[in-house]
Parts: C-alpha cells; sequence; structure tokens
C-alpha cells in the first residue's frame, strides 16, 4: 500500500516519492515550510522533523530549563551543599569576631569613651542616669550634682571654692546631701559637722551635730565656720 504525502496528503507513488525525517512527501511537496521553495536531500535543514531552507532555519535559542526531575533534584542538592558550608565556615569562625576594623578617627573616639566608662566604674556602678544616647549610637556622660568618690567632687552650680578642711574646725553644711552609699552621711543645708577628719581633696569624715549620725561626706558641700 502506498502512504500518504506529508504535505498534501494525498497517496505517493514510487516514481515520485521522497523518503526524509521519517516522512512520505512529493518531490514538489518537499519544499521550505516558510518560503515553499522546494528541497532536496543536499540543500534541506530538519527541525522538528519538518523541512526548511537555510534561511528560513530556525534559530534554537535555551530561554529556560525546563524543572524535569533530574533537574529539581540537582537544585535541592546544590542547595543543601550550599547549606553545609555555610554552617561548617560559621562553625569554624565564630567567637572571632572582626577580623580587620578600619581604626578611623569615630572609631577611635567610641573606644575611649568605652574605656572612661570601665576606668570610671571602680567601686561603684556607673548610674543608667550618666549615660545618655544620641542619635549616632555615641553616649557620653552628663555632669551631675552628685559628687562621686573615684574623683575629687568639684563645687556645685553657684558655690564657692571649698576652704581648706581642718580637724580643728566645725564645718557648716550648705547644701543638703543624701548619702549614696552605707558609710556615707546626710545632711541638710545649715546642719554643722563636727569631729571632722580630711580623707582627700574631695571627701572628709564627720558627725553631723543634729543627728548625731557620722560618715563620709563631700567636702565641697560643706565650709569652714
Amino acid at each position: 500500500m502506498n502512504p500518504k504525502c506529508s504535505r498534501c496528503n494525498l497517496v505517493v507513488y514510487p516514481t515520485e516519492k521522497v523518503n526524509c525525517l521519517d516522512k512520505y512527501w512529493h518531490k514538489g511537496c518537499f519544499s521550505c515550510e516558510v518560503c515553499k521553495m522546494t528541497l532536496n536531500m543536499k540543500n534541506y535543514k530538519g527541525f522538528e522533523k519538518r523541512p526548511y531552507c537555510n534561511a528560513h532555519y530556525p534559530k534554537t535559542n535555551f530561554t529556560c530549563v525546563a524543572d524535569t526531575p533530574e533537574n529539581l533534584r540537582l537544585k535541592q542538592q546544590s542547595k543543601m551543599q550550599s547549606q553545609v558550608l555555610y554552617r561548617e565556615d560559621f562553625e569554624k569562625n565564630k567567637g572571632k569576631g572582626f577580623s580587620v576594623v578600619a581604626d578611623t578617627p569615630e572609631l577611635q573616639r567610641i573606644k575611649k569613651t568605652q574605656d572612661q566608662i570601665s576606668n570610671v566604674s571602680v567601686g561603684k556602678t556607673v548610674p543608667e542616669h550618666l549615660i545618655h544616647w544620641s542619635s549616632t549610637s555615641n553616649y557620653h556622660f552628663e555632669p551631675t550634682p552628685e559628687p562621686t568618690r573615684q574623683a575629687a567632687a568639684g563645687p556645685p552650680p553657684s558655690a564657692g571654692v571649698c576652704p581648706p578642711l581642718s580637724p580643728h574646725k566645725r564645718y557648716r553644711a550648705v547644701y543638703d546631701y543624701s548619702a549614696a552609699d552605707e558609710d556615707e552621711v546626710s545632711f541638710m543645708d545649715g546642719d554643722v559637722i563636727v569631729d571632722v577628719q580630711q580623707i582627700d581633696e574631695g571627701w572628709m569624715y564627720g558627725r553631723v551635730e543634729r543627728t548625731g549620725q557620722q560618715g563620709m561626706l563631700p567636702a565641697n558641700y560643706v565650709e569652714a565656720i
């Protein structure tokens, strides 16, 4: 039985039969799919089992990769391998911190401020209200009227220069003071301080005559009588 032509779907007889691209054609029907130019076995180009001339042969541009089971498996395997390498690198470098940090003036200033906070906190914890955060996440100390033992306390606002201390003199409080530690003593403006012993330029030890309590007190909160 004679086959049918793939172009015109008519019967192809042996004398005019062309067998190509797994199909049968009439010699006149074996032509380019685009320009209909008649082709032969020497000048045709096949694409998807269809004949084309050299000028109209489709260009094969790969735009995407099909998500075949094999490709999905390779994609998952690559993802798992990346996670394993990241985990291994994280565990290896954990705790090492940053390897290189640029020593800029800004970082030097932050480091200096941190060192000052560490140095101030000797025997006492720095109160939170002394540290203020700015918009640039840098912190600084603000003056406080409460004296600290780490350094000689300067006179409060509007106060004069503190007179030299002497155990033979009586002193009168010129400001109110609330004890910050157990070994300090509280007093009010006008209280008389007796039995004075000088500790250093900023602190002294004495007894409040009104209450009878004794302990450490700031020297710039009293004046000699």
